[in-house]
């Protein structure tokens, strides 16, 4: 546990670090460099609650040594009792104050502020799973409207009756990453399928895979590494939505991972949104790597969309949730689906701080 000498020290250095970022991101040759600019203010966007929360906490302090000082030397007895009740005030909030900055020190994932890549693939269970796939992407575009971030579609799959295969987006907010990175591996739901005409509940799964989202400087990809297809797109049923070869296939020679992007009418915007997902799938692998895992990046999130290997289960006839690495059930499935996903995050985000063991895989 840091101490508190320990922290008023880190939070010195932040405070001038968080001032020097200030003074750089005035400079010329920085703000003619826009690379140079959003690491900055990346960087400075991560110490800004903190150092707002140290600034606080001075001014709590300065606060509070004037109240006891009035106590210790003023004359005026209700003066005195003013002071004293003020005291007690500042002195509880100094004591949230410390306890937030504690936790603010803590060790976390250097990913957490970053935007995020999602994939989301149906699983076993047919057309049900596909279904389940187009549920379970709208929760999350529900999520994040609700956190007012970005959402945009990169690639997606189609069936005949509206489910997905397959969908990547990207959602753009601050700490995106630090919420949905608990989001990946295999959900299961347990429902009647709109395909099953005797009324019997089917169990079927999607994968989520999460990926933080990098900037081109942070992962360089070499052009000749790649082998760029071209094709038509189409729509789900085969239909032609597309008259000329925009769609681009991306593979990546040295490891063979595949990106597909066929959303936007332009081949330009496909390749750069699918240069964009192959980035990011690079860096997780190497994130992988880096903690010791051999698999490769998406097949060590989600596994192989087997039913024994969920996070979570959906039992839409209980209306029940729940996440089997905290064994949390809670029963209110409709709200969830809805995009109420915050008090699952906020127990899973407690357990990996270490109060209860769980693992983000």
């Amino acid at each position: 546990m840091i101490t508190q000498e320990a922290m008023r020290e880190r939070l010195t250095e932040m405070a001038a670090r968080y001032t020097a970022l200030t003074e750089q991101l005035t400079r010329p040759e920085v703000l003619a460099d826009p690379d140079q600019i959003r690491r900055l203010s990346r960087e400075q966007a991560e110490l800004e609650p903190t150092v707002q929360l140290w600034q606080e906490l001075q001014g709590v302090e300065r606060e509070l040594a004037a109240a006891r000082e009035l106590l210790v030397e003023g004359t005026d007895d209700e003066l005195r009792a003013l002071a004293r009740e003020e005291a007690e005030v500042l002195e509880s909030r100094r004591a949230q104050l410390i306890d937030q900055l504690l936790d603010a020190l803590r060790p976390r994932d250097p990913n957490d502020s970053r935007d995020v890549i999602v994939e989301i693939r149906a699983g076993t269970g047919g057309e049900e799973a596909a279904l389940f796939a187009a549920d379970l992407f709208r929760m999350y575009v529900r999520y994040a409207e609700a956190r007012r971030w970005k959402v945009e579609v990169l690639n997606s799959n189609e069936t005949d009756l509206g489910g997905l295969r397959e969908v990547v987006f990207e959602i753009d907010g601050r700490g995106a990453y630090s919420r949905l990175k608990y989001e990946r591996g295999v959900h299961r739901v347990q429902r009647v399928p709109a395909t099953e005409a005797s009324g019997r509940i089917h169990t079927s799964t999607a994968t989520v895979a999460v990926l933080p989202k990098v900037e081109d400087v942070e992962v360089a990809i070499n052009e000749a590494d790649l082998r760029i297809d071209v094709f038509r797109s189409s729509g789900h049923g085969g239909q032609s939505v597309n008259t000329t070869d925009s769609a681009v296939r991306i593979t990546h020679l040295p490891t063979g991972l595949v990106v597909t992007c066929q959303d936007e009418k332009s081949q330009l915007k496909n390749k750069q949104r699918a240069l964009s997902v192959l980035r990011a799938r690079l860096y997780d692998l190497e994130l992988q790597r880096a903690h010791a895992e051999q698999a490769e990046a998406r097949r060590a999130q989600v596994g192989t969309g087997e039913r024994a290997e969920k996070i979570r289960t959906y039992n839409f006839p209980q209306n029940r949730v729940t996440d089997h690495r905290i064994n949390l059930t809670l029963h209110n499935l409709d709200r969830v689906m809805e995009g109420e996903l915050d008090p699952l995050i906020d127990a899973l985000t407690v357990a990996d701080r270490g109060e209860v063991a769980v693992s983000s895989r």
